[in-house]
């Protein structure tokens, strides 16, 4: 659908097209009705000839008595005739020549009624297969017991009275398809209620065999339980129950909506006579179906007639809709059988007027339109249908007549209640103003300055915060309405408008039962040919809740400076105490014959300092002492903790502490802290020059990674708990012998920790910018941190670069302690 204007339309071709979809109307049903006849004649002709031969009743008296019947059983006529030829006795002798059956009720069900000629020999309709005059027999009795039911239930319960000997069934169900797509269970025979309870519903999934059969309008064939429990979900407390199960589509026009179930006890494949008597009884089901479903008493006229008395009584437009349908079900039009008084069509016909009419032979043009494939979908889903507005053009005599709509129809019984709207282009645009004043909070003000007559919109008076009873406030009174020290600006405003014709601008604030209101006012004049102005033309509009969003942002702002202010000051100080705490050698050191370069990067997004540390030094016994640690959080908690474990750890260790008796001391220490939910990570390492064996263990940090002859390659770590975590954690050390030219990198998470990617990533990209950067140990690690840094650091960065001399390099200078 479209809201765009339709181009004119030529009367002669508007005349035209509905005289041409009359006509296309007229014939198809011609078509159907010859097709239906041929299909019928013979099979009546066999049923009359039958009832003649039983009761010794004329031809005229014979058809009257299957009409009658057939009213009698709310069936077609076409139905009570195959239902009269099925309740013969088995004939002794070959039948006469039959009929195929008509599409409505299929030629596989019919077709075992016999097809022979009087001589045995096969007619042009073909030899039926072995056994079809038994199956007629059956579907005789069949069509026989039927005819009294009167709900699924009893449905149920008659099929398996007779196909119990006949299919070996033992159960039979019966799932009617849903509007929000899966199958509700009508009826049932063969199992007991607390299963059928369980199965009342099958929602709409796949597995479901039952719902295949719905939607693909076939047959399907369990046969094999080991295969089928595999590909669907079995109906039953245990699938062992039934071992050949099989559901078949009851048609229904152009689709199946109703399932049919037979379930067996026995194992095995369906012969093809009980697969061809389960498709016919399928068939048979529906005609029955479709008479349970049909009402008892009344007639579409006394459900019209009751429809009106309704409308009679309602406002605005609707109107009752009955679908006209060709024999094949398909429908061509709609016939009005009700109006609601207010209802007008493009014509200018009101209420009863319409009733009778066609909506093709008076809208031709809607013929396969959004809107009439709306009005086809909710016939069929059941679902109301509710179309965007659309515009709708013909000729009323000589002038063209378009139309807005929209457009809205719902299913009652088997007609659709149909109501619209018309949109005038007037009451349109007057629509679109008022919603305009209203979204925008505003409404508009008019003063005529010779008459003293003014007009406000009804939202100015909302804006003002008047009642919309009383009249409206003369613009020179209007500065009475604001607080007192907004009435001078005002004032001014509307005085040099009335005298000059100035438009203005102004603010200014009114005291509401809610509390102080912002408005804005802006005015213009529209004066006469010597310049007097004449009328005032304005708008007033509430900019509360805009100033009230724009004061809360000025506070806001205020206060992110100041906390900014006071973040930015706690990190100089922060700065300060940890550049103190933890000095930075400007070159490399010698430390036990060992070469020590030392790098720390704060990060660069945030205002406060980590607790990324190091040391670095020389203990008496000339043993050299390495840790690098790494305090959760930041700011001056996270340096105090950080001084705290670094001094701790050195003293600790220069007193003859073992490494993992530090590490156990110093968890101990963090849990008794003023902050006990401080953690901390670290790795403490002590290296002997005469043995040239580093001992480390750690506390829940990175492992440090080893370079030696070109190959890159983390250390495995020994057991040890981040500190500050648990009361008793176990603390590992392991020994590392060092060899001329090996590199080793101790670190912080910083190096390798990256948002959005886990640990691993980040220790492939360190071991691999190492080897890019000289794994033979000539790469500095001021280049190695370029590269791995290259984006911005959200965290703090702290490397030592452990490096033993190669082979035959003499040390040039002892190497001084630091720490």
């Amino acid at each position: 659908m479209t809201s765009e204007p339709l181009p004119p339309v030529d009367r002669d071709a508007s005349a035209d097209l509905a005289a041409l979809a009359k006509v296309v109307a007229r014939q198809r049903a011609e078509v159907e009705r010859l097709r239906d006849l041929a299909a019928t004649s013979a099979v009546l002709e066999r049923a009359t000839g039958v009832l003649m031969a039983v009761t010794g009743c004329t031809p005229n008296a014979a058809h009257e008595e299957l009409a009658q019947r057939a009213r009698d059983g709310n069936r077609t006529l076409l139905e009570q005739c195959w239902l009269t030829l099925g309740a013969l006795p088995p004939r002794t002798q070959p039948a006469a020549p039959a009929t195929p059956p008509p599409p409505a009720l299929g030629s596989a069900a019919l077709a075992p009624l016999g097809s022979a000629t009087p001589d045995g020999r096969s007619g042009s309709a073909g030899s039926p297969p072995a056994g079809t005059a038994d199956l007629a027999d059956v579907l005789g009795r069949i069509g026989r017991d039927l005819v009294p039911v009167g709900s699924p239930y009893e449905l149920a319960g008659c099929l398996l009275s007779h196909l119990a000997p006949e299919a070996g069934a033992d159960a039979v169900m019966l799932y009617e398809r849903l509007p929000e797509g899966g199958l509700g269970l009508i009826g049932y025979a063969g199992i007991e209620p607390a299963l059928a309870a369980q199965w009342r519903h099958m929602p709409p999934l796949t597995g479901m065999a039952a719902l295949d059969a719905v939607r693909s309008g076939e047959p399907v064939w369990l046969e094999d339980l080991t295969a089928d429990r595999t590909r669907y979900l079995l109906i039953g407390d245990t699938p062992e129950r039934w071992l050949s199960r099989a559901w078949l589509p009851v048609p229904a026009g152009d689709a199946a909506h109703v399932a049919l179930g037979v379930l067996r006890r026995q194992a095995g494949p369906f012969t093809p006579r009980e697969r061809e008597l389960l498709r016919a009884v399928a068939r048979l089901c529906a005609g029955r179906l479709r008479a349970l479903d049909s009402p008892r008493s009344g007639g579409p006229g006394d459900v019209a007639q009751t429809v009106q008395a309704v409308f009679d009584a309602l406002p605005g437009a609707a109107i009752l809709l009955t679908p006209l349908r060709a024999p094949s079900g398909e429908v061509e039009d709609y016939r009005i059988d009700a109006a609601t008084p207010e209802a007008v069509d493009v014509f200018g016909r009101t209420g009863r007027e319409m009733v009778g009419s066609h909506i093709l032979e008076s809208y031709p043009s809607v013929a396969g339109e959004p809107l009439w494939q709306g009005y086809l979908r909710a016939l069929r889903t059941g679902r109301p249908f509710e179309g965007e507005s659309f515009a709708y053009q013909d000729v009323v005599g000589d002038v063209p007549v378009t139309a807005t709509y929209s457009v809205r129809a719902a299913p009652l019984g088997e007609g659709l209640v149909v109501t619209w709207l018309r949109h005038d282009p007037v009451e349109r645009q007057e629509q679109r103003l008022a919603d305009v004043q209203r979204l925008g909070n505003l409404g508009w003000a008019n003063w005529n300055l010779l008459t003293q007559e003014a007009s406000w919109a009804a939202q100015t008076y909302a804006v003002l915060g008047r009642r919309p009873g009383q009249e409206p406030v003369p613009l020179e009174e209007l500065p009475g309405l604001v607080v007192p020290e907004d009435t001078g600006p005002l004032t001014r405003a509307i005085d040099g408008l009335v005298r000059e014709g100035q438009s203005f601008d102004v603010p200014f604030r009114i005291e509401a039962p809610t509390g102080v209101r912002h408005l804005r006012m802006v005015a213009e004049a529209v004066t006469s040919p010597d310049g007097t102005p004449v009328e005032v033309h304005s708008f007033v509009q509430d900019l509360t809740a805009q100033r009230s969003a724009e004061l809360a942002l000025v506070e806001s702002e205020r206060a992110m400076l100041l906390q900014r202010g006071v973040l930015q000051a706690e990190r100089a100080l922060a700065a300060r105490l940890q550049h103190a705490l933890l000095p930075l050698p400007s070159k490399p050191v010698r430390l036990a014959g060992l070469r020590v370069e030392v790098a720390y990067l704060p990060a660069q997004s945030g205002i406060h300092v980590g607790g990324d540390w190091f040391s670095a030094i020389e203990l008496p016994d000339s043993d050299a002492l390495f840790v690098v640690g790494d305090v959760a959080g930041h700011g001056i908690d996270a340096v105090a903790t950080m001084a705290q474990l670094r001094f701790t750890a050195k003293g600790m260790v220069s007193t003859g502490s073992s490494l993992t008796g530090a590490l156990a001391r110093l968890n101990q220490l963090l849990l008794h802290s003023r902050d006990s939910q401080t953690t901390a990570t670290m790795v403490l390492a002590r290296y002997d020059p005469e043995r040239q064996v580093l001992a480390w263990a750690q506390a829940g940090h990175p492992p440090p990674l080893l370079v030696r002859r070109g190959e890159v390659r983390f250390l495995d770590r020994p057991g040890g708990m981040l500190l500050g975590a648990m009361s008793s954690p176990a603390y590992e050390s392991l020994e590392l012998r060092l060899e001329p030219g090996d590199r080793l990198l101790l670190y912080t998470d910083g190096l390798v920790e990256r948002p959005g990617e886990g640990l691993d990533a980040g220790f492939d990209r360190l071991a691999e910018a190492v080897r890019a950067h000289g794994s033979g140990g000539s790469g500095s690690l001021e280049a190695l941190l370029a590269t791995l840094l290259a984006d911005e650091r959200r965290d703090d960065v702290c490397v030592l670069d452990i490096r033993m001399p190669p082979e035959g390099v003499q040390d040039a200078a002892e190497g001084a302690a630091h720490g």
